[in-house]
């Protein structure tokens, strides 16, 4: 199986601040867009309009168009049935999932870049920005969009909000859609494929850099783990930690179906699932 760790939301380039983490809960932003796209922020159920007008200071506002992708939140837009989480992806970072052979089955772990904020008549950011998983889809199919995703709707109505089922995208632009139960190894359980976590999980290593990761032995190439793409060799320290690559958007690792890999991964998303 492979496990996709996938940079989405908020950071210094794509929103120009991070996302917030409110009551110790990590509120993953969509980026700002001018790609094709249907909703603004103040589209989206929920505080996102005015964490954004707040947050970053009024440079975006609620009607500035975003893009809602990983569409893994249920309850953020009014929902048609059937509606399942979908992750959208194209050009070089697509080319990247398909050169590693990503497939049904395999895992992505959703990360970005979050700092806890406050509300004091206005949000703002409180404490030190950190690295954070915030979500999760397994992939149970992937459909090949091309340009214009438009047809998808037609068998698919309820990807209509996803903005990669819309004209305009690159001749890679895809669809990962999540399964609708997770299955990890040989354990099947009543979980959603797809998800937020409620507290997430802090991957920055405390007093380092915020690129600074704290890894589990079994991605730790120096402790017997897989490793992953785009960290050669120099990147991993003695000390467990791994100095994450800049503005990287795919690292993929292969790991065992059963093993304390998915065991982990399992632990993350049972004891952290909202």
């Amino acid at each position: 199986m492979k496990v996709i760790f996938s940079r989405k939301g908020f950071d210094s380039a794509a929103g120009g601040c991070p996302s917030p983490i409110i009551d110790a809960h990590p509120v993953s932003l969509p980026i700002p867009t001018d790609q094709p796209t249907a909703k603004r922020f103040g589209d989206l159920h929920g505080p996102y309009g005015r964490l954004v007008t707040d947050l970053t200071k009024n440079r975006l506002t609620e009607n500035d168009w975003c893009h809602l992708d990983p569409d893994i939140t249920e309850g953020v837009l009014s929902r048609q049935p059937n509606w399942r989480g979908a992750l959208g992806q194209v050009a070089a970072a697509q080319g990247h999932l398909v050169r590693q052979g990503v497939q049904p089955g395999d895992l992505f772990i959703f990360w970005g870049l979050f700092r806890p904020a406050e509300n004091h008549g206005r949000w703002k950011f409180v404490g030190k920005p950190e690295h954070r998983i915030w979500g999760w889809l397994q992939v149970a199919d992937i459909l090949d969009l091309g340009p214009d995703g438009s047809h998808a709707v037609n068998e698919r109505p309820w990807l209509n909000d996803h903005p990669h089922t819309r004209a305009g995208w690159g001749a890679t632009n895809v669809l990962y859609i999540g399964c609708r139960e997770l299955t990890l190894g040989s354990h099947q359980s009543s979980m959603p494929g797809y998800g937020v976590l409620k507290s997430g999980y802090r991957l920055s290593e405390p007093g380092a850099n915020v690129s600074t990761w704290r890894v589990p032995d079994w991605l730790h190439p120096l402790r017997h783990g897989s490793g992953m793409t785009y960290h050669p060799p120099h990147r991993w320290g003695d000390d467990g930690t791994v100095s994450i690559a800049a503005r990287g958007q795919e690292f993929v690792t292969v790991v065992q179906q059963d093993g304390v890999a998915v065991e982990w991964l399992k632990a993350l998303i049972e004891e952290r699932i909202t």
